[in-house]
């Protein structure tokens, strides 16, 4: 089996059933034009400069959770928490500018961000602990939560 064909295969394993999947892996990896047409994800309409900047806010949310990864991976608790604090949680706010973004957007979609700024700090205080107490898995299991924030955010919605 060619690479690609597993990696398919493997994507359409975790979709299938998944309830916020909204299309299949196929249609997404050799159909872009399809895959595009049928997206039931809502769309939301953000001013150009705000879409860009909401776009930047999301890598750096995800380049936060691969570093988080990173530093629980050498049992560095308290490094994993100040990332999550700084640039995913409640204290990170502000800086990528919330509070100008939310209006554009459905209240879901606001709640969705604001559980996920949520979690993400309970899940510093989960690392914190590890540190401590020396046992991840609280602290792992809060970074699904916020992780879990960000999957239902992006099956939902989609920016234009």
């Amino acid at each position: 089996m060619r690479c690609e064909s597993m990696w398919t295969a493997a994507l359409a394993v975790a979709l299938a059933g998944h309830p916020l999947s909204v299309m299949s892996a196929e249609t997404h990896m050799h159909d872009p034009a399809s895959a595009a047409a049928t997206d039931a994800r809502q769309l939301v309409t953000f001013p150009e400069p705000m879409r860009m900047h909401t776009i930047a806010s999301m890598r750096d949310h995800l380049s936060a959770l691969q570093e988080i990864n990173a530093a629980l991976s050498m049992n560095d608790f308290d490094k994993a928490a100040g990332i999550a604090e700084r640039r995913l949680g409640m204290s990170s706010l502000e800086a990528h500018g919330a509070a100008h973004v939310a209006p554009f957007m459905p209240k879901r979609m606001q709640d969705i961000g604001t559980q996920m700024h949520r979690d993400a700090s309970r899940f510093a205080i989960e690392a914190q602990n590890a540190s401590v107490g020396n046992d991840v898995r609280p602290a792992l299991g809060a970074l699904s939560k916020v992780m879990a924030q960000c999957v239902a955010c992006h099956a939902a919605y989609r920016l234009h």
